[in-house]
Formats: C-alpha cells, sequence, structure tokens
C-alpha cells in the first residue's frame, strides 16, 4: 500500500464532511458520471478537478465510449482521424511516436533515452513509455485530448499536450455492457463489462475484457503468410471500496497481451542518391537477380525473409484515493507498471539475407506517486497543488546479424564500368560473402530514470467574469544508462577490419545527465457570457534532457563520437488565445484557438549513411517554430440530425538547423555535405492542413430509430523523414467512415465501412539504411467492412 495512503486511512474515520462530494472523479462511482451529459454539458477532468468541456481555458476535445465505438475508433492510432491536430505515427508498437501540432516525440525508431512529449494518463496514472499506449480501448467512458504544454499539472514531458483516458468506474448499480463485431479479413472483436456491488454501498467491483483478431492485409509470398495482422487481447479489474462517507479508494489492475506481426515495410519507390550507380539500390538488386514480388506497393505483397514479430505485454496495477476534506479534496494516485517487448524485424527491407536479425527485447517497469489536494466547488480562489515521483528502469537486449548477401550490399566493389554489377578484382571485399556472413552485434543496453517535482496551480477571480490562472512546476531529473556493443566476426572472433567496423562497430559507453527545471503558465480567461468564453495563455515549458543509448555516430575512424552521449532538455515558448462559444441554446458549438510555439534544443532523432547504422541517433535542432490555429465545431439542429467539423493549420518548421544530416538525394558521394542546413524547412510527419468531419441522421422506425452516420479526414501531403527529402513526400489523402444502422433501448446494431473509397495511402515512408535510394513504406489499412451490436442491461 503506498505510505501517502496511510494518514488518509487513518484520519478518514474523524473527518468532516458529508457524502463524498470530491471534485476528482478517478474513483468516483460510475453512476455518478455519464459518457456524455445534454448537449454542452460533458465533463472532464483536464485541470484534476471535474469541469464543464465549454468552460475549461485551453484547447480540448473529447471523445465519448459511444462515439468511439460507433466510429471504430478502438485505440489511439484511430482517433487521428476525427483529431486534425493529433499525429500517430508506429513502425511497430515500440517505435511508436504520438504527436500534438507536430510536436512531441522525434520521428523515427525509439531511442531509449529519450522522453516523449505528450503525456499519456489512463484513471490518472502516467504512462512512461509510449509503446505501452497501443492497447485496445475497453470500457473506455471518454478520452480527452488536450493541445499545448501542459506540464503545470501534468508534468516535465507534456511540451505538445496530453492524451488523458478515463475508464468506467464501478458501479453499486448492476450492469452488463458487450461489444461484438465481425468483418472482413477474419476480423472478430469482443468486448465485454459488468460491474455490481459486493457489499451493500460499500465495495463494487467492474471486470472489463477484449479480444480482437484479423487476418493481415500484407501477403509475404516468401513466408506464404500475412503480416499486419490483429491479435490483441486485454483484461482489467476494478474494486472500489468506500472506507467512510468521505473516503473512496480504487484499486485496478490490467494485462494487455498482443502479437501484431505488425506494421512492415517494404517496396515503395526508388530514389537516386550520390552514391555511385554501381552501389545503389537498381545494381545491387541486379547483382544478385533480385526483383520485389511487385513494385506497387498496393498490391500488398512484400518477400521479406527475415522473422517478423511485434509481442508485448502491458500491465500493471494501480490505487487511486480520493478523501473529500469539505473544502477541499486529497487524492493519492499509486501505480506499478510494466512493459515486456519481444521483436523481430526485417530492417534491409528485402527479400535477400542482408541483414538477418535486427531486433531490441526490451523491458520497462516504472513506478509512481502522485499526491495533490484540490479546492471543492467553484470558489473566486481555487487551488491545486501536489507532488510527484517517478521511477523508471529499462533493460534493452539488442542484437543485429549480417547475412551472407551482406558483402555485396554494403561494401564497395571498386571502381567498375557504369552499369557493370561485379567487383573491380575478385579479391575486394564485396565479393566474399564471408567477410560480413555472421558479422553480430549485441548491444547491452541499461536506462535508470528518476524524477521528483513538486507543482501548483491557482484559479483567481480577480474581477467578476475574469479569472486569472498562474501555474508553477520544480522538476529535478537524474538518469543514467549504459551502452555496450559487442561486435563478433561470423567465426565468433572479435578482432575486425575496416570493412566490418565501418558496418558494425563496438562501442561502450555510460551517459549521465541531471538537471532541475522549473516550468509554469498563465491564464487569463474571461466569460463575455454564459456560453462565451475566452482565454489568453503564456507557458514556458521543457522536456526533459536525453542520453543517446541507440549507439553514437562514428568519427572517421570507426571510432563512438562521445560529444553526442547526451541530448540538452527542450526550451518551450508558448502563446495561445482562443475563443469557446456554444449558441441555439447549446444545440452549436464553435471554438477556436491560435498558438505560436517556440523550441529552443529541439530533441530530434537523425540518421547518417554509415553503412550498417540502421537506428539514428539524438541531436538537439537549435530552434523549431510552430505556429497555426484550430477549430471544432458541432451542431445538432434536431434530434434527428448532427453534424462536426475539426479543423487544423499548422506551420510547423526548422526555425534553425544548421548541421542536420542531409537527405539521401544529398548523401553518400565523395563530395556529399557532411550536413545541411535545413532552416525554413518543415517537421516531419505534420500536414500544414488537416480536417475531420461528419455526421449523423436517424428516423423513428419500430420504437427505435435507424441511422446513417458518416465519418471522413483529410490531410494534406507531408515529409516522412526527418531532413525533408524529394522521396519521402506522402501525399494528401482522404478517407471516409460508413454506418448504417437501428437503436432500440440500450441496444445498437449496425453495419460499417471503413475506407470506403479503398484509399491507396502510405502511414510513413522510410529511407534504407546506407543511401541505397531504396524507399520502403508502410500502407494503410484497405477498404474494410463489417458488423457491430452492442448493447448493456
Amino acid at each position: 500500500m503506498s505510505l501517502a495512503l496511510i494518514p488518509l486511512l487513518l484520519l478518514a474515520g474523524g473527518a468532516q464532511g458529508g457524502p463524498h462530494t470530491g471534485t476528482d472523479p478517478e474513483a468516483a462511482p460510475a453512476e455518478a458520471q455519464q459518457d456524455a451529459a445534454p448537449s454542452g454539458e460533458i465533463l472532464v477532468t483536464a485541470r484534476r478537478r471535474e469541469e464543464r468541456v465549454q468552460e475549461v481555458p485551453l484547447a480540448i476535445s473529447v471523445l465519448t465510449g459511444e462515439s468511439l465505438a460507433e466510429s471504430g475508433a478502438f485505440n489511439v492510432s484511430r482517433i487521428q482521424q476525427s483529431q486534425p491536430a493529433l499525429q500517430f505515427y508506429s513502425s511497430n508498437p515500440r517505435n511508436t511516436a504520438i504527436n500534438i501540432r507536430g510536436l512531441g516525440a522525434p520521428f523515427g525508431l525509439t531511442n531509449d533515452g529519450i522522453e516523449q512529449g505528450v503525456g499519456f494518463y489512463v484513471d490518472g496514472v502516467y504512462i512512461g513509455r509510449v509503446g505501452a499506449s497501443t492497447f485496445d480501448f475497453v470500457d473506455v467512458q471518454r478520452v480527452e485530448v488536450l493541445r499545448g504544454p501542459q506540464g503545470t499539472l501534468y508534468g516535465k514531458n507534456t511540451t505538445a499536450g496530453a492524451i488523458n483516458i478515463t475508464t468506467r468506474a464501478p458501479s453499486f448499480t448492476p450492469e452488463v455492457r458487450y461489444e461484438a463485431s465481425v468483418g472482413n479479413y477474419n476480423f472478430l472483436q469482443l468486448k465485454g463489462s459488468a460491474s455490481a456491488p459486493i457489499a451493500d454501498d460499500t465495495l463494487a467491483v467492474r471486470i472489463s475484457t477484449s479480444i480482437s483478431n484479423r487476418r493481415g492485409t500484407i501477403y509475404n509470398t516468401r513466408t506464404d503468410s500475412y503480416l499486419h495482422r490483429l491479435d490483441n487481447y486485454e483484461v482489467r479489474g476494478q474494486l472500489l471500496w468506500r472506507a467512510a462517507p468521505n473516503l473512496d479508494l480504487t484499486l485496478s489492475g490490467d494485462f494487455n497481451l498482443q502479437n501484431p506481426l505488425c506494421c512492415v515495410q517494404y517496396y515503395a519507390r526508388v530514389g537516386a542518391t550520390q552514391r555511385p550507380l554501381n552501389r545503389q539500390y537498381a545494381a545491387l538488386a541486379a547483382a544478385f537477380g533480385y526483383a520485389p514480388p511487385s513494385t506497387d506497393p498496393f498490391d500488398r505483397k512484400t518477400d521479406l525473409d527475415a522473422s517478423i514479430n511485434s509481442r508485448q505485454e502491458i500491465g500493471g496495477a494501480s490505487l487511486v484515493a480520493n478523501w473529500d476534506l469539505g473544502g477541499a479534496t486529497l487524492t493519492s494516485v499509486s501505480a506499478w507498471r510494466y512493459w515486456d517487448w519481444k521483436p523481430a524485424n526485417d530492417r534491409d527491407f528485402v527479400g535477400l539475407p542482408i541483414t538477418t536479425v535486427s531486433q531490441n527485447p526490451s523491458q520497462q517497469k516504472q513506478v509512481t506517486q502522485e499526491l495533490r489536494i484540490a479546492s471543492n466547488g467553484k470558489n473566486r480562489l481555487d487551488y491545486t497543488a501536489g507532488i510527484f515521483l517517478f521511477h523508471q528502469t529499462i533493460d534493452t537486449q539488442g542484437s543485429q546479424v549480417q547475412g551472407p548477401a551482406a558483402s555485396r550490399w554494403l561494401l564497395n566493389p571498386g571502381n567498375v564500368a557504369p552499369g557493370a554489377v561485379g567487383c573491380a578484382t575478385p579479391t575486394a571485399n564485396a565479393c566474399n560473402p564471408a567477410v560480413l556472413n555472421g558479422l553480430t552485434s549485441r548491444n547491452a543496453i541499461s536506462f535508470d530514470n528518476s524524477s521528483f517535482a513538486v507543482f501548483g496551480k491557482l484559479n483567481w477571480e480577480a474581477l467578476p467574469k475574469l479569472r486569472v490562472q498562474p501555474g508553477l512546476r520544480l522538476n529535478y531529473d537524474k538518469k543514467s544508462g549504459s551502452y555496450v556493443a559487442t561486435v563478433t566476426t561470423g567465426t565468433g572472433s572479435t578482432t575486425l577490419n575496416s570493412d566490418q567496423r565501418g558496418v558494425l562497430a563496438p562501442q561502450s559507453y555510460s551517459p549521465r545527465f541531471s538537471d532541475w527545471n522549473v516550468s509554469g503558465d498563465v491564464t487569463l480567461s474571461y466569460d463575455f457570457d454564459r456560453d462565451v468564453h475566452g482565454y489568453a495563455t503564456y507557458a514556458r515549458s521543457f522536456k526533459s534532457g536525453g542520453i543517446n543509448l541507440s549507439g553514437l555516430p562514428l568519427d572517421a575512424n570507426n571510432s563512438p563520437i562521445l560529444a553526442a552521449v547526451t541530448v540538452k532538455p527542450e526550451k518551450v515558448n508558448h502563446y495561445e488565445v482562443g475563443l469557446k462559444t456554444q449558441f441555439f441554446d447549446r444545440r452549436a458549438t464553435f471554438n477556436l484557438a491560435g498558438f505560436w510555439t517556440e523550441v529552443k534544443d529541439y530533441q530530434a532523432t537523425v540518421t547518417n549513411g554509415q553503412l550498417g547504422v540502421i537506428r539514428g541517433y539524438l541531436a538537439n535542432a537549435d530552434k523549431v517554430r510552430v505556429r497555426g490555429f484550430e477549430f471544432d465545431s458541432n451542431i445538432q439542429p434536431s434530434d434527428r440530425f448532427k453534424l462536426y467539423a475539426n479543423g487544423a493549420f499548422t506551420d510547423a518548421k526548422y526555425a534553425r538547423f544548421r548541421d542536420a544530416p542531409c537527405p539521401p538525394e544529398l548523401s553518400g558521394g565523395a563530395s556529399s555535405p557532411a550536413n545541411c542546413d535545413i532552416s525554413g524547412q518543415v517537421l516531419p510527419g505534420i500536414s500544414k492542413w488537416a480536417f475531420g468531419f461528419g455526421g449523423e441522421a436517424n428516423a423513428p422506425v419500430a420504437e427505435g430509430e435507424v441511422y446513417l452516420g458518416y465519418d471522413g479526414s483529410w490531410r494534406s501531403r507531408f515529409s516522412s523523414n526527418p531532413s525533408p527529402s524529394a522521396y519521402t513526400w506522402i501525399d494528401a489523402y482522404s478517407l471516409s467512415n460508413f454506418r448504417l444502422g437501428y437503436r432500440k433501448g440500450k441496444v445498437n446494431a449496425f453495419a460499417w465501412v471503413r475506407n470506403a473509397f479503398d484509399k491507396r495511402y502510405f502511414e510513413l515512408l522510410s529511407v534504407q539504411s546506407g543511401n541505397t535510394g531504396l524507399i520502403v513504406g508502410q500502407p494503410g489499412d484497405p477498404r474494410t467492412w463489417g458488423f457491430t451490436i452492442s448493447g448493456s442491461f
């Protein structure tokens, strides 16, 4: 039991106050909450207290459990369609990035030593590893997407925003919920939950579970199997104990198992680089007589020859206590979580034995403790204050093994005639498969991360309708790590020649980082009318510094450059103004926000042209600037019809980055620049324009209603490489989802089709390491269709 709970249990019996009235609903009974209140009355806990969403002076979107189910958004990846300012990228669960307004996590493969910039919370518990956010939603009451820095209340690593998920709490009224879906590609998804009292009005339990299965959408001709499948299982349990009339405790536990064989990338296109022609993709493939199964990536065929696996376990337990003191509520959130990742990848992206093993099994454990106090009600002066402790360990066992095709693919065959596919001399290392065959790097990586913070926020009604809301947070970080790469040849020797060291170089270093940081914000809000609210915010925020734990770049002697061992904290200055309005008796909502964010020492994942470098390393870009505006709107003129439209314009650029890695078209040649000035160019992964829109119409039939719903999205083109490349732009695309169903009472049955027009689009594009010119892609899902029935009793 958390030490923070001991005084709560000792004193609760003698505390003054009536029935539970705490403002933090993290352990509140389910009957006190709703998926969505009447129009305009959605309640959120974005500021660690229960408030009407329209009165919260920040840019926030709310997705209810009902809307998630009907739109098919059963995980974070799928909610981005209706949230234009949200970006989600995943080349596999570990290599996942959640960004808001183009900021958050570096675009590229995960580095253990860096933290995310979008906070991810489930029932008040901070999830310290972004890969652990890929679980399926089950029994979710609502998802809040908070845009802009949230550092005062949500912590150091929320420079871009936060995602706050609230699940349904145990209920003292017995209930059962169910949902079953079937579809093409053998899709099957089952969800269920049950809640009931155990002991009158003092003890209640809730159990929830979910199973998702789907055949893969990409066919591997080499293994006669389908990749990019779904195979997920989740169970969650909660026990609510009203220990006293003014003290609630909720004990929660969850377990998630996923094995999706997912997120494969394969041939998308080829572009020219500065390498000699005989070392670019066309000549290298010709040297082996190799051709991919198809040069049209939307044939959805590949021939990857290495093992593919994306198995992960996610789980943990938490204890949340809310103690009503009358004028304030004291909340304790204690949690332990773990994440166990067992991957296998084909990181050469072709059906040749170049890199036969590339994997980084990883285990993370974290312990968190938050203790805060918040005033109750809405007073002239409200406050929230607290402390937060976080400890995380990560242990990763990386391995990379080169195969018999590696020598010819990766090494220089010498000067040969243009278009020739052979070697200048038979003795060239490139013509000797044994030089690199079996070359192995085994990487032992460890990371220890401790953090402590104290924080506070005031909400002062300085004048009628005018509120001043300052906040401050003091944070301390201490990080240490170890990276040891042991390289052996195919014969087991640790003695390497220059070509072997140029592909896989042994490294050993132990980085350290510690720092104090102060962040804060101040918001002025004004109530122009009951349903018209304006606000202006300035925030000074930061993201903790990091340490490179994916190997360091090498110098001319193939030795690691130790100066690159750490990266500086990001320092953020953020300005935002917003207007939140409702009209037509709250049947229509229109919210508008404009923002300007500048990030100094922006943490970027960068790559270089070294042969065997699959993973990038971390570096600081001098300055990044993101500015834009967003709107959220919906209207329900009658009970028979409703519409929504959300949009975002985001201008995200490197304001100053003079020593960035060059894009592939400028790399690989003897005269290629060592680095490039990409100042003024766009950040990866962010569209300048993005929209989400849709609606629903219904008509009464047989004591129920028939309805037709639509959800659509459109986003403009975006760059899929940290340094913008002509070869890695992803074209603009739109997606359309339809549903046709019947509701009666608590039963809802509907047919659905997603990506109805079978749009061909990429989720991301990547560059094959070594600048061969091969561009690989991960296509989005094709058209899917199916049927869902859900209900409760």
